[in-house]
């Protein structure tokens, strides 16, 4: 058990933490369509707002005559690049996205559907668009590049400013001499040991290429906000407050971008509706708070579906050669890949981000070259938002799978050979963690290996299995400050919202009871945008990570509570104002100490007598604080990302290919998953839900197309851009295992996003056809990959 540096860490018996189908707070409000997204949201005297888009790949606005469009009754504002407002707008601080050296609105549009140049604001929406039909325009069209192959030429034109900082951050301490950009190309090596020496080493090599591609996992609720400044409420002080709602995450982004201090920005609403662990903040979240100090009024901004379709994550060519001997070990890796650097703003998360973070430091093999090209686009934006989290595991995944072809192995047993033990690379011994979600794996989808095209189901169908691992990620960077009260007899965790789609708040309360031997639907949580705590992390570590927080607090409050119980049964108080109606009777615990007193089952009980006993809600009125504020111990993986292992995971997936018409049936998904501890079950059972469907539809259905011609996407809708719907979504089976090896609150971890993939589909396919198509894999290239078409 890792969770050994605070209180309870090892607690064996549990009441309230893995007790599933506990309602979430706001469980009814998303249920019912109470909840308000900032689309929603509807103020008196409103305004609306609109950007003027570009049509055109990419673009220069020359010039603007906005006489037309101000003559019409109802439009109140139109700025554009050159107001001043705009000029002294800044863009939000973001951890993963390097600094803009460009104006937060400009005259230069680099996708199409851009927001570019003119910002309108009139009495309805509808009025917006006439006022934008009507500016007269002069644009300059610009080359283009949303082919990757011709943006890497060198004599392609450059699309970027020399003087725009890259996206592409290198990872620290690169092992090999990076290059400096050249064209629209920004390069980062890694390397790791002698490549040249494994590959003389190995007995056999391989070579494969896969892509990786590129996919919207699109917004429900489009971005929009509304702002308006007044002087409430009073009681926030001297000078105008600025009310913000929509705007994702916290309100500090926008305080930050308008100078307001944060205690004098307000944001009430409790619903992000981003995109999964959405940091990305859109123009149309940020505008609002100038727009409604020009004109005076509140004002809205809404995206609409079409102009949501972001990435979810970047398209990448890779190219593998790896090296192994005859027994399957893996002696030499060399990686190469082209990525999809997007358009200004796009977040390097999503290309250089993951080379220090990746499949490949979880093998003993230790000669490891990781090569990146990431070239400049006109494709799209990865904001940081809904990470399809880690970009390149599937590399390995298939390499493992031909190894075991070519051997006549089992996939299982080649991923097992090559896995390095808990301590380091060159620890041979097992992982705990990977040999309990494999046993249970095997047993729960009654593996049976076979070679690729030698398994007809009686329909006649093609039958195809896969199998790949992970670790379970924690982020351990992210520390809490948290605050419990007893408050008439009931127990506060006051916590500031929005909800950005993990339910990491109801797990918080769950340990608080469990801690404070109370229900869950005991504490009460109470959302307040004033307050510091709030369980952000990312993934899982808003649940484990918060969580271990949140229970040494707990136990602060614990331990006042029973002084205060022991107090007041020595020296009862006088019946007052401040604490409200006295217990019945003497207390049961006179002449004891807070340490012969515990909690338990909703009572302060004598440990002595279990029986001497008083509810939890009468045995003191007293108002009790307890607040802690840190972080657990540091994640173990995170000690050489994926050089030590702690928690893992395990997927497997089952298809069968129609030969003759193409199409792809997914049989059933299987996962053995150990978070370590489970902590809500509904949370878990969901995020497992959500990243296989983020896995299904990238690569089965989603594809973004593109013309080439005029670099314009042909499928921004909800109609010709295919996502999974209700009948699409295939069986899951799921089974989870407890070792309690991370070193989050009771030896949890969570798996954050890791068992989304990119290739356990594909590499299913293969093994029933016994040919590679490249996701999505929909019928046509499924023929055609079978010489059929």
């Amino acid at each position: 058990m890792a969770d050994l540096a605070g209180v309870n860490g090892q607690r064996e018996n549990f009441r309230v933490v893995g007790k599933p189908n506990l309602p979430g707070k706001m469980s009814y409000a998303l249920a019912t369509g109470l909840a308000r997204f900032g689309a929603d949201y509807a103020v008196p005297d409103m305004l609306h707002a609109k950007f003027l888009r570009s049509p055109y790949a990419r673009a220069r606005v020359i010039s603007v005559d906005a006489a037309k469009a101000r003559a019409i009754p109802g439009v109140v504002d139109i700025l554009t690049w050159e107001d001043e407002g705009i000029k002294n707008l800044r863009f939000s601080d973001s951890f993963f996205i390097s600094t803009p050296s460009y104006q937060w609105l400009d005259n230069v549009a680099d996708q199409e559907g851009a927001e570019v140049a003119v910002v309108v604001v009139a009495e309805s929406e509808s009025l917006c668009e006439e006022a934008l039909e009507q500016l007269d325009i002069e644009w300059e069209a610009l080359p283009h590049v949303v082919d990757l192959s011709e943006g890497r030429k060198p004599d392609a034109h450059v699309i970027r400013h020399p003087d725009w900082t890259p996206d592409a951050m290198p990872p620290p301490n690169p092992g090999r001499e990076t290059p400096p950009k050249k064209g629209n190309v920004s390069y980062c090596n890694m390397v790791q040991g002698d490549v040249e020496a494994g590959f003389r080493e190995a007995d056999q090599v391989i070579e494969y290429r896969l892509l990786l591609p590129a996919f919207a996992s699109f917004l429900p609720n489009p971005p929009a906000s509304v702002a308006w400044w007044s002087n409430e409420p009073p009681y926030l002080g001297k000078g105008v407050n600025l009310h913000i709602e929509g705007a994702v995450q916290r309100r500090t982004a926008i305080a930050a971008i308008y100078g307001v201090p944060p205690e004098k920005t307000v944001q009430e609403g409790l619903f992000q509706g981003g995109k999964y662990c959405d940091w990305g903040m859109r123009k149309s979240q940020e505008i609002t708070p100038l727009l409604a100090k020009r004109t005076g009024r509140p004002v809205r901004c809404a995206n609409t579906r079409e102009e949501t379709f972001d990435f979810q994550m970047n398209q990448r060519y890779m190219r593998m050669k790896v090296g192994f001997k005859n027994n399957g070990l893996i002696t030499a890796i060399d990686d190469f890949s082209i990525a999809d650097g997007g358009v200004r703003g796009n977040a390097w998360f999503g290309t250089v981000g993951d080379q220090g973070y990746g499949p490949y430091f979880t093998l003993k093999c230790g000669n490891i070259s990781q090569r990146m090209e990431v070239v400049d686009s006109n494709r799209g934006k990865m904001y940081l938002s809904g990470q399809h989290c880690p970009f390149n595991w599937d590399a390995l995944t298939m390499g493992i799978y031909i190894i075991a072809e070519k051997l006549g192995k089992d996939p299982i047993d080649i991923a097992r050979l090559n896995l390095h033990g808990p301590e380091s690379q060159s620890d041979t011994n097992p992982v705990p963690s990977f040999e309990a979600c494999v046993k249970a794996g095997r047993k729960l989808m009654n593996w049976n290996r076979h070679p690729a095209g030698a398994k007809k189901l009686p329909d006649g169908r093609m039958h195809g299995a896969s199998f790949r691992y992970q670790m379970c990620p924690r982020h351990a960077f992210s520390g809490y400050d948290c605050k419990l009260e007893l408050r008439d007899g009931v127990v506060h965790m006051p916590t500031q919202g929005p909800i950005f789609g993990v339910y990491a708040v109801e797990c918080n309360a769950m340990v608080v009871a469990e801690e404070l031997g109370l229900r869950f639907e005991d504490i009460s949580i109470d959302y307040d945008y004033r307050e510091t705590f709030t369980p952000v992390g990312g993934g899982a570590d808003g649940t484990t990570a918060s969580a271990w927080v949140m229970k040494e607090c707990a136990n602060i409050l614990k331990r006042r509570i029973l002084e205060a119980v022991a107090e007041d049964a020595e020296n009862p108080p006088m019946p007052t104002a401040m604490y409200g109606v006295m217990p019945e009777g003497p207390s049961p615990f006179k002449g004891m100490k807070p340490d012969d007193l515990d909690l338990v089952d909703g009572k302060v009980i004598a440990k002595a007598d279990p029986d001497t006993s008083v509810s939890f809600a009468r045995a003191t009125r007293r108002n009790i604080f307890a607040t802690f504020a840190g972080r657990p111990p540091t994640a173990l993986w995170t000690e050489g990302f994926g050089r030590k292992l702690d928690t893992m995971n395990a997927a497997f997936c089952e298809v069968a290919v129609d030969t003759e018409t193409g199409r792809v049936q997914i049989l059933r998904f299987g996962v053995t998953a150990d978070p370590g501890k489970v902590i809500r079950p509904t949370s878990l059972e969901s995020q497992i839900d959500q990243v296989l469907y983020f896995s299904e539809g990238c690569q089965l259905l989603e594809d973004y197309v593109y013309d080439k011609r005029t670099g314009v996407k042909l499928n921004s809708n909800m109609i010709d851009y295919k996502k999974p719907g209700m009948l699409d979504i295939s069986p899951i089976e799921r089974e989870f295992l407890e070792t309690r090896a991370g070193n989050a609150v009771y030896g949890a971890s969570g798996i954050s996003h890791s068992l989304a993939s990119t290739h356990l589909v594909i590499i299913a396919i293969h093994n029933a056809i016994g040919v590679w198509v490249d996701p999505p894999a929909t019928p046509d290239r499924i023929l055609e990959a079978l010489g059929k078409v």
